[in-house]
Parts: structure tokens; sequence; C-alpha cells
């Protein structure tokens, strides 16, 4: 049987079998702009949350017996141990979402370490690749670990520094980090208050948002919202 794009085809064993009707597809849009996802999902389990596309590590809706409250339910990176590999696989765990094309945005999230000491997690703009060429994908990254530091890279393997110093961090703690960036110059927050800002940034010049962690390790990531100039 030779099929071409965009056909549909029937296949029955039934003497009664008839051909479908479906509508249209719908047609091909942007990614919205303004994007939030609460993750407020407890069922199905150990499943993806929508548009967010896993590039290294598992991302999978969670609930969380431990905070009973607001971060009930959220969005978990489950694996802790690196795996077997087709290709060179990045050694952080990334999920990006969003358009490609997009240059100025601001990404806040709610995110928990649950590795003490040696944990640590970021949130990410204009992230310029993903599948094979995870590992070296380049961006602004705003990374924050349980040893109480924070460190802004422009690339995913951490090769290159912005900007770093200490902060307030602890794992098993929630925080809301917020990352801004417009033009050449970014900022970051941390629940709320400046921690860094008005940092040179240089290429790429755009890219996707993203979420991900130190190393393969649990963490946790909730009330995520993205807002894109373009």
């Amino acid at each position: 049987m030779e099929l071409q794009e965009d056909e549909l085809v029937t296949l029955t064993t039934l003497t009664t079998g008839r051909k479908g009707n479906y509508p249209p597809s719908p047609k091909s849009q942007p990614f919205p702009r303004s994007y939030k996802d609460d993750f407020n999902v407890d069922f199905p389990y150990f499943s993806e949350a929508p548009n967010f596309a896993d590039q290294t590590g598992v991302f999978e809706y969670y609930t969380n017996n431990e905070d009973p409250g607001q971060h009930r339910y959220t969005l978990r990176q489950v694996l802790n141990q690196r795996p077997i590999t087709w290709a060179a696989d990045a050694s952080s765990t990334i999920s990006i979402i969003g358009d490609y094309h997009w240059t100025n945005m601001t990404i806040q999230c709610d995110v928990y370490i649950e590795t003490p000491q040696r944990g640590g997690l970021f949130i990410a703009g204009r992230v310029n690749k993903g599948g094979i060429l995870v590992r070296t994908a380049t961006g602004i990254f705003f990374w924050i670990y349980a040893s109480g530091s924070f460190r802004v890279t422009a690339d995913l393997g951490g090769w290159i520094t912005y900007t770093s110093g200490h902060a307030d961090i602890k794992a098993k703690r929630w925080y809301t980090l917020t990352l801004s960036i417009k033009g050449y110059f970014a900022s970051g927050m941390l629940n709320g208050k400046i921690l860094w800002e008005n940092v040179p940034v240089k290429y790429p010049g755009n890219g996707w948002a993203a979420i991900g962690t130190h190393t393969f390790e649990f963490a946790q990531f909730d009330n995520f919202q993205v807002e894109a100039a373009r």
C-alpha cells in the first residue's frame, strides 16, 4: 500500500466496513505568546504535560503528598540515573516549550530541588537546539543550586558563565524563579526580588523557553508561565 501526505485510509476486515468521515485538521497556528500551566492533574499517572518536549530526562505529572497545599500537583523530573543513549545526550535534563522564533520573553516558575547540597535546576530562554544536538544548546540559563548559589550561563553545558553568586537556596524548599530577556540584556529574580540585573547576553537571538535539572536528579516544577513579545 502506498500512502501520500495528507491522506487518511481506513482498513477493516469487516464486510460491513465503510470509509470513515472526519472533519479537516485544524490549521497550523503559532504557539501562544502567553502561556501558563499549573500542572493540577492527578490522572493519568506518569504522563507528560502538554506542549513540553523532553529532550533529556523525563518530566511527568506528580502528586506531591508532602505538600497538601499549593504544590499538591506538580511536574517532576523523574530520572535519577543517566540512561544508555543512542546519541550525545546532555548531562543535564531539559524540556523545551514555546516558539523557536521567540526573542524577548519573561519566564517564571516555582521550583523545588530535592537533592541536598549537590542538587540544582534551571529555567531558560532562547534555547536554540534540541534532539541529538541538545548537548551543545545555547541560550540564557538561570541556575540555582542547593549549595546556596546561583549561576547564569550561555549554554546548557555551563562552559560560558555570564554571572554567578551566593543565594539563599536550600533543598526541600519552594522558590519562584523569574527570567526576563530583552534585547541584549537579561535579569533574574528569586521570590520576586532582583537577584541579578541587566547582564549583557549575546548569541543566540531567539529560541525556546525551557526547564531542567543540573544532573539526573529528582526535582519539581509548578505554576510555569511564559510571556513572549515575539
